[in-house]
């Protein structure tokens, strides 16, 4: 089985790029082994619908974005199937140009779309031209890193922590490599 972790969203937008920083942390901090299944992980950026070979060219699917949810706090993580997407749910207020539901929508639409978890947290600022996280954002990356690590467990890839960067790291050294 082929297995992608997509990052989602605008690291130029403070928490709005927590997507992407976290799947790099994730791929930076630990090795991951299956004799079955290949792991891939992806920066998706703001891509969105230019994603949809990649991601459909995968059997099991994890995107890692920004949501809101009716309800929710800053900080609220959130770990669903795209099936059973609770309704409470939405994209809205992303920095996006197409939003990653629509994307995922559409491939449903075309039958392209790999069996697709979510895991979205809920930002504090999107602010432009910002690459420091809120301290919500920062906290709610231990839970993310717990659901992940278990997802991955439970589709039979052992895993070893090589490393120990934080996601504010990953956002710094993103920073660092463009400016």
């Amino acid at each position: 089985m082929r297995v992608l972790i997509l990052g989602v969203g605008n690291v130029m937008f403070a928490d709005e790029g927590v997507g992407v920083h976290f799947v790099k942390m994730i791929e930076n901090n630990f090795k991951f082994n299956s004799k079955e299944h290949n792991l891939k992980f992806v920066d998706g950026g703001t891509l969105a619908n230019h994603l949809t070979p990649i991601m459909a060219d995968s059997d099991y699917l994890i995107v890692v974005d920004c949501i809101d949810a009716d309800g929710g706090q800053i900080g609220d993580v959130y770990f669903f199937d795209f099936e059973d997407m609770p309704k409470s749910i939405n994209w809205s207020g992303s920095a996006h140009e197409v939003e990653m539901l629509q994307t995922i929508e559409m491939m449903d639409l075309v039958g392209d779309r790999p069996q697709t978890k979510i895991i979205g947290v809920i930002p504090r600022r999107i602010v432009p031209m910002s690459f420091e996280l809120s301290d919500e954002i920062k906290k709610s990356t231990n839970l993310m890193e717990k659901i992940i690590l278990k997802e991955l467990s439970n589709l039979g890839f052992s895993y070893e922590r090589i490393d120990d960067k934080g996601v504010q790291d990953m956002a710094d050294e993103w920073k660092k490599e463009q400016f």
